[in-house]
């Protein structure tokens, strides 16, 4: 420690004794860390992430914020449940899987929603999702709500079988780079728009994205009313504009969190959203009205006492 005092050493140590003594000593702060759960580098999670993390140290005393780089929403998930992580960003599919989502979960808000990449290049024969048979593609890596909602999907297609595709779990920078060298022929990846990773890829290799809209209405029937078609417009990455599944995201936190803690997460989360908007335009989304629309999980009490105090 460096003493920054015109009090001499040996002087100092005797007033430190003697405070002691006196039981007046004030304690070192401590710092609280929050740690959020993200995703790739290159993905929406960790630019938005990362925002709210500095929003945290800023405008919440006695917290500090630590991000995590994950393979996204189902390890995120786990994370959260077994208390590695306190925040966690999740694809709402994540957790209509077999059930009932565990009730140590709670969310702070709906924030924007995921939408399901099918990337190829400009030239590729692939023009559906049935012309995936026989080629090689990366699903997205494990532990992610890519792999989830593509292993989904291709079951809903009739191409699940283990000699259908040819199938690599490849995170969203490792399916970038292999694309470009020709390893595979297409990557999946769901993400909030624009996904930095797949426009980058498109400055140097051009590449084109395909239609999956016909395959919500059977995932919905199959597995859950989260999935819905949305449109990836040409603004996103200078292409024509094409319809695909998207899916909400959600901001899960320990249900057991102090209330008041949540209460002030969800208040900067909807508050600073400038700040995070300027991270990724994805987050220019956050809206009081539609954040609370959170099923399958419930909102967080001090989440709900949040919104419920917010002015239409």
């Amino acid at each position: 420690m460096i003493l920054r005092s015109g009090i001499p050493s040996a002087a100092l140590a005797g007033v430190l004794i003697l405070l002691t003594a006196a039981g007046c000593t004030s304690p070192t702060p401590r710092h609280r860390e929050i740690r959020i759960a993200t995703g790739s580098p290159t993905g929406v999670y960790y630019a938005v992430g990362n925002a709210m993390a500095g929003v945290i140290e800023q405008d919440l005393p006695g917290y500090e914020a630590r991000v995590l780089v994950t393979d996204a929403s189902a390890q995120n998930v786990q994370l959260v449940l077994g208390k590695g992580a306190d925040i966690g960003f999740t694809q709402a599919d994540i957790l209509v899987d077999g059930g009932t989502p565990a009730p140590e979960l709670a969310s702070l808000g709906r924030v924007y929603d995921d939408l399901l990449h099918l990337v190829v290049p400009a030239d590729s024969p692939i023009r559906t999702l049935e012309d995936l048979k026989g080629r090689r593609v990366s699903v997205g890596s494990r532990g992610s709500g890519t792999v989830v909602t593509v292993g989904r999907l291709l079951t809903v297609a009739g191409l699940a079988n283990a000699d259908a595709v040819d199938r690599r779990e490849l995170n969203l920078d490792d399916s970038v780079q292999a694309l470009s060298d020709g390893d595979i022929d297409a990557f999946f990846f769901s993400g909030g728009l624009p996904v930095a990773g797949i426009k980058k890829l498109g400055v140097q290799t051009p590449t084109r994205i395909v239609d999956l809209s016909k395959w919500a209405g059977r995932l919905r029937r199959t597995y859950s009313d989260v999935y819905v078609v949305r449109t990836i417009p040409t603004t996103a990455y200078d292409l024509p504009a094409v319809a695909t599944i998207a899916v909400p995201n959600l901001l899960v936190v320990p249900a057991s969190m102090p209330d008041d803690l949540a209460y002030n997460l969800t208040r900067l989360l909807m508050e600073r959203r400038e700040v995070l908007a300027a991270a990724h335009p994805a987050a220019e989304r956050l809206d009081p009205r539609t954040a609370i629309a959170t099923l399958p999980v419930p909102l967080h009490p001090g989440a709900a006492r949040y919104y419920r105090s917010v002015k239409p």
